[in-house]
C-alpha cells in the first residue's frame, strides 16, 4: 500500500485515534489491509484543506460523503446551545438567510443551533456538517433528515472511520475542526461551561473572528455569549451589521 493508503488503514486500526495513529507512523508500524470503499482526503494529498495544516493537531485524514469542492470555498461557522432557546433558533436562521449568497455554513449536525443552521442552509445555501462519529452514525437521531439530505446535497466531514460509534471524547476533538474551517465564527448562544466555548477558544488560538449575539443580563443560556462579548468578542446587534459580514 502506498502512504496515504497506509495512514488510512492506521486509522481504521485505530477507530480514529490521533495519539495512537502519530506513534503508529513514527514506529513504522505493520497495518493490515481493511479495503476501505470511503472517500477520504489524507495530510499528504494536495486537496488537503490549507486551514487544517494551521491546526497543532492537523487531522491525519478525514473521510467524507457529498461535494469535497464546498471545504475550499468561504465558509463561515455557526455554533450554540444543543438545549437552545426559542431566541436562539430565531436568531440562528435570521443570520443564515440574511448571509445566504456569502457563505458555506459550517456546523456540527448536533441537536439545537447545529441543526437550526444546517436546516436553514438547506433551503438557501450550502452546508457542512462535521462530526464526532464514523459517517455510518447518524447522531442525535432526530436529525436523521439533516443527514441524508446533507450527504446528498452538500458535505458531511469525520476524522473517524465508517462504523465508529459515539463516544463522548470525540467532540471537543472535532471541535478544532470547526474552529479552522472559517474566517469567521459566530456564537448564538452558549453556557458558561460548553462545548461551544470550548470551540472559541479553539478559534481564538487560530486568531479567528468571533462574533457573539447578545442575551438578557443574567440569562444562564446566553452568559457564556455576554462573557465573549465582555472579553472582546464582536457583538451583532442589528440586522444591517449581520448583512455586513
Amino acid at each position: 500500500m502506498n502512504h496515504r493508503e497506509y495512514i488510512a488503514n492506521l486509522s481504521y486500526k485505530y477507530d480514529g485515534d490521533w495519539i495512537n495513529i502519530a506513534r503508529a507512523i513514527r514506529q513504522n508500524e505493520d497495518v493490515d489491509d481493511y479495503h476501505i470503499q470511503e472517500k477520504y482526503v489524507t495530510i499528504l494529498d494536495e486537496e488537503y484543506p490549507e486551514c487544517f495544516h494551521c491546526l497543532r493537531y492537523p487531522p491525519w485524514l478525514f473521510f467524507y460523503e457529498g461535494d469535497l469542492s464546498l471545504i475550499y470555498k468561504d465558509c463561515i461557522t455557526i455554533i450554540g446551545a444543543r438545549d437552545a432557546s426559542i431566541y436562539a433558533e430565531e436568531m440562528t436562521r435570521l443570520i443564515v438567510s440574511t448571509l445566504k449568497d456569502k457563505y458555506i455554513y459550517v456546523s456540527g449536525l448536533a441537536k439545537g443551533v447545529d441543526g437550526f443552521v444546517h436546516d436553514e442552509a438547506l433551503k438557501w445555501a450550502r452546508t457542512i456538517g462535521i462530526i464526532g462519529s464514523g459517517l455510518a452514525t447518524i447522531y442525535p437521531t432526530s436529525n436523521e433528515y439533516l443527514f441524508e439530505q446533507i450527504r446528498k446535497k452538500d458535505l458531511i466531514i469525520s476524522e473517524y472511520p465508517y462504523n465508529v460509534g459515539i463516544r463522548k471524547h470525540h467532540f471537543p476533538w472535532r471541535n478544532r475542526l470547526l474552529a479552522a474551517l472559517s474566517k469567521k465564527i459566530i456564537v448564538v448562544e452558549a453556557k458558561m461551561k460548553s462545548g461551544t466555548m470550548h470551540t472559541v477558544n479553539e478559534a481564538l488560538a487560530l486568531g479567528k473572528e468571533v462574533y457573539c449575539i447578545p442575551h438578557r443580563f443574567n440569562d444562564i443560556s446566553g452568559k457564556g455569549s455576554n462573557y465573549l462579548i465582555n472579553d472582546g468578542a464582536y457583538v451583532l446587534y442589528d440586522i444591517e451589521q449581520i448583512k455586513e459580514l
